[in-house]
């Protein structure tokens, strides 16, 4: 595969570190979160149930969303390492700086047909 040499590695490195610490954070916030909720003995009637119940639906989700992130995070370190990090995974072309910058986790360029 391509490498990038016109990319500064260190820029994109230090925000997926960012997003990194950022995402880990959150991952434990929701998982005490539904740790807590799972251990409160406190309720009342149905619509308390049915509240708990959504909330922990509500963390359940953002935790696979969290997690999926992270993996994803790891995934552009990784390639950052192998130097191949902006390299489109379906065309093989060069990410735009623009594209990773809003997206550092980008695996692909945007289509104009899309």
């Amino acid at each position: 595969m391509k490498k990038r040499e016109d990319l500064d590695f260190k820029e994109f490195e230090a925000l997926l570190s960012e997003r990194l610490q950022h995402a880990e954070e959150n991952i434990e916030q929701l998982k005490s979160e539904l740790f807590d909720v799972s251990m409160d003995d406190i309720i009342n009637d149905m619509e308390d149930l049915a509240s708990l119940e959504t909330l922990n639906d509500n963390d359940r989700l953002l935790l696979e969303r969290q997690t999926t992130e992270l993996r994803e995070i790891h995934h552009a370190l990784s390639k950052i390492k192998e130097g191949t990090y902006g390299i489109c995974e379906e065309t093989a072309k060069p990410i735009p700086v623009e594209r990773l910058r809003a997206n550092p986790i980008a695996r692909t360029i945007v289509s104009k047909t899309q």
